[in-house]
């Protein structure tokens, strides 16, 4: 790595980009979008046909569980080979991409592209690593990802990791200096996705990027910043898309630790993961609450058990966390008086989880209002709206008291996620 970065957890990266292609269609969105609209996909696949495309080089989380999944996952394999074998990509050694990403609203969302070290990455609640997880991890849907990343040859990106720096030292200064960059893309994202631009770092910026970064994360300023006490660890970077990608990417690098000598794990490929770095307080992210759709199940018996498991519960809007519901026969709330948890999505994720295992049904997680209410209207199914996060109390949280309830916020509307664009080689 890049000396001025050696002191942090994240820096330049060989990233590879395609090349002699439509980038319209080569860019599709993050993988864990519309998984309970299949005809998001299908349009998708219609308008990419046969041209080079990221859609052939993932796999929709709709289809992890899909009878067909190790054949798709051999096909995904064999196209990287393909496409590394017929030059598809280009390849920007040590680099860092300035990203301008203007969202569907207009706003403009100011990354950066490089790699993440996996050794300084723990997702474990409690963690004191320098980079955090945000959710609880749930265990069960690493395997299949790691079945999807294990024998793959590139790695795509779709975890955005955020830094707190309200003074807007690191990234932002960025887009004074793209006279002095090469613009590599530029073009609109299909699906009402926006557009996208990316510059290349000059060694000027990237020392800057350096300075700003180790500036921000001196330990004497951290913990002044939350009023921690000396020698208390720095978080650099806390997750913020992307939660389960980046833990099946630590998975797949500590399988290859256990055939690999130790003084070689700094040479593994697998070490590093392609992320792009995103400040908490860019003018565009907004933390956007993740609703629960409940499948399969009796709307009124849910309800009861609902007012039933908690203490002094009631229907309608009141003192203590309000809970919103959506079904066949309407909308309501139900009122938990005095909650456990701290956060809404904490108390409703808790019964939940119990109601199903107890009952019957599944849960899925949804990115949008209007979208959880049509599929709340459903027969046999319950819609869950949850109340926003403030993007500001996400750091404290992570330090004080560890990761948040699993799926607790989301930055940005399904269509402002990630689109898959750069790749790495990772063997």
């Amino acid at each position: 790595m890049d000396a001025n970065f050696q002191a942090l957890s994240f820096g330049p990266a060989d990233i590879l980009l395609p090349q002699d292609c439509d980038l319209t269609k080569w860019a599709v969105v993050a993988c864990d979008q519309y998984t309970s609209q299949p005809e998001y996909w299908q349009r998708v696949e219609e308008r990419v046909g046969s041209a080079p495309s990221t859609l052939r080089l993932i796999l929709p989380e709709s289809c992890l569980d899909g009878p067909n999944v190790e054949t798709d996952i051999m096909e995904i394999n064999n196209t990287m080979t393909r496409y590394l074998r017929e030059d598809r990509f280009r390849e920007l050694t040590g680099s860092l991409i300035y990203v301008e990403r203007t969202l569907h609203n207009g706003k403009v969302r100011r990354g950066l592209v490089g790699k993440v070290d996996l050794e300084q990455y723990n997702y474990e609640p409690g963690s004191a690593s320098a980079v955090r997880a945000t959710e609880g991890t749930v265990m069960s849907r690493i395997p299949p990802r790691v079945a999807v990343r294990k024998n793959a040859p590139v790695e795509l990106p779709h975890v955005m990791l955020l830094c707190d720096d309200p003074q807007k030292t690191v990234i932002e200064p960025l887009a004074l200096r793209k006279d002095r960059m090469e613009l590599l893309y530029e073009f609109e994202l299909m699906e009402d996705g926006g557009r996208v631009a990316g510059w290349r770092l000059d060694s000027g910026s990237m020392a800057q990027v350096a300075s700003a970064f180790q500036a921000l994360f001196a330990p004497e300023a951290f913990q002044a910043r939350y009023g921690l006490a000396p020698g208390t660890p720095v978080l650099q970077f806390a997750v913020g898309d992307g939660n389960h990608s980046l833990a099946t990417a630590k998975e797949c690098y500590e399988r290859q630790k256990k055939l690999t000598k130790p003084e070689e794990w700094a040479a593994l490929p697998a070490r590093w993961a392609l992320c792009e770095v995103v400040d908490l307080h860019d003018d565009s992210l907004e933390f956007e609450p993740i609703h629960r759709v409940v499948f399969g199940v009796k709307g009124k018996d849910l309800l009861n058990e609902m007012l039933q498991h908690f203490p002094g519960a009631y229907e309608g809007e009141g003192e203590g966390h309000v809970l919103r519901y959506i079904w066949a026969e309407g909308e309501g709330a139900v009122t938990v008086p005095h909650p456990r948890q701290q956060l809404p999505v904490g108390t409703l994720q808790t019964f939940l989880d119990g109601y199903v295992k107890d009952h019957g049904g599944s849960i899925d997680y949804i990115h949008g209002a209007d979208v959880t209410r049509d599929l709340g209207r459903r027969g046999g199914n319950m819609g869950f709206l949850l109340p926003p996060m403030g993007k500001e109390e996400l750091f404290p949280t992570v330090i004080y008291d560890g990761v948040l309830p699993r799926k607790t916020f989301s930055m940005g509307e399904a269509n402002d996620k990630r689109f898959y664009l750069e790749a790495r080689k990772i063997r």
